[in-house]
């Protein structure tokens, strides 16, 4: 499958770019959002302006209104000042974590483990959620925008999970860190929580909804989705990998710690305003078959370099019969 980027299209409902359109579209937004300064400055690289233009298909309206929200809550959740120190309670028992490992893409990995909640406080969920996000992001590779999210359920039962938490975690995620999401991939959910996702579906945009896909450690189909995207030796084995060492709250304390040094440095960095990625299908476009539009052969999770096949489960059923399960294509 390839693509063409001589000429405006559309993936499904969203839309490709060229390069000139796209830059078009950043010098748009630079003129509604007004004269930056300090941090501001510096989050509004082309590449962040470009995130949020593709957030809402290329609107520039709708993505200035976005991204102003955004500054807003940022001058005044200042998420980039929050320390190891301040949510270090809420991490304590592993329930959500940067890995040591990245994805065959570069993508940052989080781990999350929502039997181990250990907090009632939303407000302290959150808190820790940011900081685990603002982190993740720290640590992204120079190429790459987006990160992995994996979602241990063992353990699991429904007194674990909040709707408001669900819905404010929602919020968050999708109104200041667009496009940030490249893939989650739920591990062995219980039955009892598909109710709950599917109660919850409708607080979640379609662009998240579709980056969300079941995984099953007994579904070869899985297996062989897991072993494309992760070095096994590396990937948890609570995951189908190798890596039996368990969670560490001492040893990761000391690795925030030294990430926590790198921040002030990271937010008086000078940015390169016309490094901004190509808007080609990206690994964030995942489609789920509850989409009318979807096939088995449209599920696919593409990179900026190849067009892979997902073939993980997706929440409306428990197996999947694709048959091309490392199926991939140039990007031209």
């Amino acid at each position: 499958m390839s693509v063409d980027l001589k000429k405006t299209a559309t993936n499904g409902h969203e839309k490709i770019l060229i390069p000139q359109e796209q830059q078009g579209k950043i010098n748009e937004m630079r003129k509604l959002i007004g004269p930056l300064s300090g941090k501001a400055l510096v989050y509004c690289s082309d590449a962040s302006i470009a995130r949020y233009l593709r957030a809402r298909n290329w609107n520039v309206k709708k993505a200035a209104k976005m991204l102003k929200q955004t500054l807003k809550w940022r001058e005044e959740y200042k998420p980039e000042q929050i320390r190891w120190e301040d949510v270090a309670q809420e991490a304590e028992t592993g329930k959500i974590y940067r890995s040591n490992y990245i994805d065959k893409h570069g993508r940052t990995v989080l781990v999350m483990r929502p039997a181990r909640q250990n907090s009632k406080s939303t407000k302290g969920q959150i808190k820790y959620l940011v900081y685990c996000m603002e982190n993740a992001i720290l640590n992204l590779q120079q190429d790459q925008e987006q990160m992995v999210w994996l979602i241990d359920f063992q353990g699991f039962n429904m007194s674990h999970i909040s709707i408001k938490v669900t819905r404010e975690t929602a919020h968050v995620l999708q109104e200041h860190y667009p496009e940030r999401l490249g893939l989650a991939i739920l591990y062995n959910p219980p039955k009892i929580f598909e109710p709950f996702f599917t109660m919850v579906k409708p607080i979640l945009e379609t662009k998240t909804y579709n980056k969300v896909k079941f995984g099953y450690s007994e579904d070869q189909n899985t297996k062989k989705i897991m072993e494309d995207l992760f070095d096994l030796d590396h990937l948890e084995s609570a995951f189908g990998g190798n890596d039996t060492t368990p969670f560490d709250i001492n040893k990761y304390a000391e690795r925030m710690k030294e990430d926590d040094k790198k921040i002030p440095s990271f937010w008086t960095r000078e940015t390169s305003p016309s490094s901004v990625p190509i808007d080609v299908p990206s690994l964030d476009s995942i489609k789920l078959d509850t989409d009318s539009d979807a096939s088995d052969n449209e599920k696919i999770v593409r990179s900026s370099d190849s067009v892979v096949d997902t073939g993980l489960v997706n929440p409306d059923q428990n197996s999947t019969n694709q048959e091309d399960l490392n199926a991939s294509a140039a990007v031209h």
